[in-house]
């Protein structure tokens, strides 16, 4: 399959993830504990991804302003958490006990749709540059698209919208994430400035957002299962013919 329409089929398994996390809270509510292997595992294995692939990939094809670029994204993402979605953490997968008005709604979309948007650019970058990188940085996004998605529908119900605005809000998230596909595979080139920040967005999504949300289940399991992740990553890149 040309390199093309591979990140473009898998950008939209990326983006039908997404709803599938927003039909899930809609119809069948999985346990938040479940939810959190999908994130403790996709936490360690973007890491793994992040710092042992999408950075030094980065420093290699822009050495000058890499570092740079990969520290605005880390910073903007934390930017706009902390600044057009104070409210929002990722993860919270269950607000029904919560009054969240719409402003904060509609923020908080706004917040996971640069997410995923930067999702899509670096699954496009990855695959401009080998489909080594491409099939990592899409398995790493992938791992975390379904609490993405269950959390996005949550929000908007809390809000008092209805199942059809929350499971449209999933489907938006989808759609970013396959229009950053788009956008890199239709420019090329500005997968000098996508791979680093999108690099640094991911390191911010795995550290700051994902983490955390591992960290609140007691016990070592789940800590067990954020190094598996980790491993996961580490073999492939061992095992890996390229």
């Amino acid at each position: 399959m040309p390199t093309l329409w591979l990140s473009v089929t898998l950008g939209i398994i990326a983006a039908l993830a997404d709803y599938l996390g927003g039909v899930l809270l809609v119809r069948r509510s999985p346990s938040a504990r479940s939810l959190r292997y999908f994130v403790a595992l996709g936490a360690g294995f973007m890491l793994g991804a992040a710092l042992l692939e999408m950075v030094p990939e980065g420093l290699n094809l822009n050495p000058r302003w890499a570092p740079l670029l990969v520290l605005l994204g880390y910073c903007g993402v934390h930017l706009l958490e902390h600044t057009l979605v104070p409210h929002f953490h990722f993860g919270e997968e269950t607000h029904h006990d919560e009054l969240l008005s719409a402003r904060t709604s509609y923020s908080v979309l706004l917040g996971l749709a640069a997410h995923t948007f930067f999702d899509g650019i670096a699954i496009g970058s990855g695959f401009v540059l080998s489909h080594w990188l491409g099939w990592v940085i899409f398995i790493a996004v992938f791992l975390h698209k379904l609490p993405e998605g269950f959390t996005v529908a949550s929000v908007m119900l809390a809000s008092g919208r209805g199942r059809r605005a929350a499971l449209n809000s999933a489907m938006f998230l989808g759609a970013m994430t396959l229009a950053g596909v788009l956008v890199i595979n239709l420019q090329p080139s500005w997968v000098r400035a996508g791979l680093p920040l999108s690099a640094g967005v991911t390191v911010y999504v795995a550290a700051t957002d994902l983490v955390p949300e591992v960290n609140r289940e007691p016990g070592i399991r789940m800590a067990l299962v954020f190094f598996a992740g980790v491993a996961v990553f580490f073999l492939l890149k061992i095992f890996s013919p390229i």
